[in-house]
């Protein structure tokens, strides 16, 4: 049954194509990292629902942790400004680490948080984000893995919300105005 938010939403990427990517994410990841135990570090709250489909593919020795960031000053658009809103529970320092990301959209933010990381000594650092928008882009930073590249538009669904809800949707859906 869908309901009053989810009524106005084009799917964008359904169940089935985002579990597929997921799966050969964790594979590239796997074999870049072959023999070598990785820590995955999942942005909250957008990243939770990837990263728990995500790891599950990863054939190696896999420790996880979680950090919130905030940049979102309206619903739709990132307001340049980032606050960490809380921090890693283990140190970093000398372990392969990967920031795990729902969405890249104008890269502000996640150079804050490479800067920062690099901060504390990683051996090395990577990014997996699951969706980019190259339109938006403001700042270039490295992205290692890329589920899809999307266009500029508001979506929710798969962990990226509306206002706290639609999380919980196994599809990315486009909203349009009614």
């Amino acid at each position: 049954m869908k309901s009053h938010r989810t009524e106005k939403l084009d799917v964008l990427l359904d169940e089935e194509k985002i579990r597929q990517r997921c799966r050969e994410l964790g594979e590239q990841i796997t074999r870049d990292f072959e023999g070598e135990e990785v820590h995955v570090i999942g942005v909250l709250k957008g990243a939770f629902v990837f990263l728990a489909d995500l790891v599950r593919h990863i054939e190696l020795d896999v420790s996880i942790d979680f950090l919130g960031l905030s940049s979102y000053g309206s619903r739709t658009e990132s307001s340049g400004v980032v606050r960490m809103t809380s921090d890693l529970s283990i140190p970093i320092k000398g372990r392969h680490v990967i920031v795990v990301e729902d969405i890249v959209d104008t890269g502000l933010t996640m150079k804050y948080l490479l800067e920062n990381l690099q901060t504390r000594m990683p051996q090395s650092l990577a990014v997996c984000t699951l969706l980019h928008k190259p339109a938006n882009t403001k700042v270039d930073v490295p992205m290692n893995y890329v589920g899809f590249e999307i266009p500029d538009e508001f979506v929710i669904g798969y962990g990226l919300d509306d206002a706290e809800f639609s999380r919980h949707l196994p599809y990315i859906g486009i909203v349009r105005d009614a």
